[in-house]
């Protein structure tokens, strides 16, 4: 990853979201210091962001022995690790704001998943503080867990469309209808998306949701090219184990739950920058014999 284009598109966006963001700020009850950090804004976001798209596995040991040592000339203001992670809660609104601004368009074929995100082994369910009140016991395909799901949305290019978390006990259905907003086409998804009220209040905003039946359901005729994509939902299967393998979206080492969803949103961004994502591939020919079925 190039950080001195990730840094000048994150500090073009700052610039122009900082003035209407500070309009709706509270002010602090109070005395209140208003002590300038030695890192701007822009910065923070930018080592947050690079981290995800590196080899370590700790952000600790990234800041101690990449940052420090090798991104002075970068970043010649830098602090200490407890004065950066001081920081962090900071960025948490521009971060999410500013990957609002990454998320890509459809082109008339979506697809639809949920990811679970464990905050701890489900043996430390009761002793786990953090996320008390919070993370909620869910079930994935993968058995019982303790935390959040991530619900997101992708286009045949592997792009991010839509994304919203959610404690682990939400249906995977109930975000739907919120995430398909500006969305066209057809949209395909697994068992857990099934239900006719689901898909018939998505039809009426212009968008048909496409998913395999259950072992117990009746077989219905389905065309060619939707039986084929839906072969093809693989593909975010593909995005969800990136983000958990290669961008570290989860963790069981929060220790602060704002922190915890500065570190989520960065590594969604960290994705949104990868030059190579999973993709179908389509040719001219086939987005153009989609776009009529569409």
């Amino acid at each position: 990853m190039d950080i001195v284009a990730l840094f000048c598109d994150l500090d073009d966006f700052y610039q122009a979201f900082a003035p209407t963001w500070q309009q709706h700020l509270l002010p602090a009850p109070g005395p209140h210091r208003q002590r300038a950090r030695h890192l701007s804004t822009s910065e923070i976001m930018t080592i947050l962001i690079a981290f995800q798209s590196s080899d370590y596995r700790t952000f600790k040991h990234f800041y101690r022995k990449e940052v420090c040592r090798h991104w002075r000339a970068e970043f010649p203001a830098l602090v200490s690790y407890s004065r950066f992670i001081e920081y962090l809660p900071a960025v948490l609104v521009p971060l999410a704001a500013y990957l609002r601004t990454r998320l890509d368009t459809t082109r008339g074929i979506a697809f639809i998943d949920s990811l679970p995100l464990a905050v701890c082994h489900n043996r430390r369910i009761y002793s786990h503080q953090v996320f008390a009140g919070s993370a909620q016991r869910g079930k994935s395909s993968m058995g019982w867990f303790y935390g959040f799901k991530l619900h997101f949305i992708i286009n045949d290019e592997g792009a991010l469309l839509a994304l919203r978390f959610t404690a682990g006990n939400v249906d995977d259905r109930a975000p739907v209808p919120d995430l398909a907003q500006g969305l066209w086409g057809k949209l395909f998804g697994d068992r857990g998306y099934l239900g006719q009220e689901l898909f018939q209040r998505l039809q009426q905003t212009g968008v048909q949701l496409i998913t395999k039946l259950k072992r117990n359901m009746k077989n219905k005729l389905m065309p060619l090219w939707d039986k084929l994509l839906l072969r093809k939902r693989a593909l975010i299967e593909s995005v969800g184990e990136q983000l958990k393998h290669v961008c570290q979206i989860e963790h069981t080492r929060h220790r602060r739950m704002g922190n915890a969803f500065v570190h989520a949103f960065a590594a969604l961004a960290a994705y949104t920058w990868q030059e190579h994502k999973p993709s179908l591939h389509l040719t001219p020919e086939e987005q153009m014999l989609l776009a009529e079925a569409c």
